[in-house]
């Protein structure tokens, strides 16, 4: 092969590998789990619960502000969790964690992502009827309520 063939064939290889990175860059941005991980709140908003599956969540305040719990809980539920305990308890935390109960991490890191990005472990809880447990941590704040008048 000439030298101009081969300068030909390895600028098109250099095209088609930098197409390559830039396809698979947009596509991780468009996916609201990752950019939820990354901060973007408007991503956040947009996740919901898997159609048709009953995520059973528990969401804990372990925070001194009142109310937080309840706040969470109204959040998960309008974005299609099945929220089916809240209350207070343990010791405070500063991080949200959200722990998968039911070996189904993809669920944890979906409510992970809807809450903005949280820390999320696994362990396994067969003796409980849920499949996430969220700690919420003096970090997270709510997003801001729409104004119905």
């Amino acid at each position: 092969m000439s030298r101009r063939g081969t300068i030909l064939v390895g600028s098109l290889a250099a095209t088609l590998l930098a197409s390559a990175v830039g396809v698979w860059g947009w596509s991780r941005t468009r996916d609201p789990i990752v950019a939820a991980e990354r901060g973007d709140v408007q991503a956040a908003a947009e996740i919901r619960a898997p159609e048709g599956v009953r995520v059973r969540v528990q969401v804990v305040n372990t925070t001194t502000t009142r109310g937080l719990a309840r706040r969470a809980t109204l959040y998960l539920r309008d974005r299609g969790f099945d929220v089916v305990e809240m209350g207070s308890d343990g010791p405070a935390r500063d991080v949200t964690l959200v722990l998968d109960r039911s070996g189904h991490p993809e669920w944890a890191r979906l409510v992970a992502a809807a809450l903005g990005g949280a820390t999320v472990e696994s362990r396994p809880d067969s003796s409980r009827y849920l499949d996430v447990t969220v700690l919420l941590g003096g970090a997270w704040r709510p997003p801001p309520e729409p104004f119905y008048p």
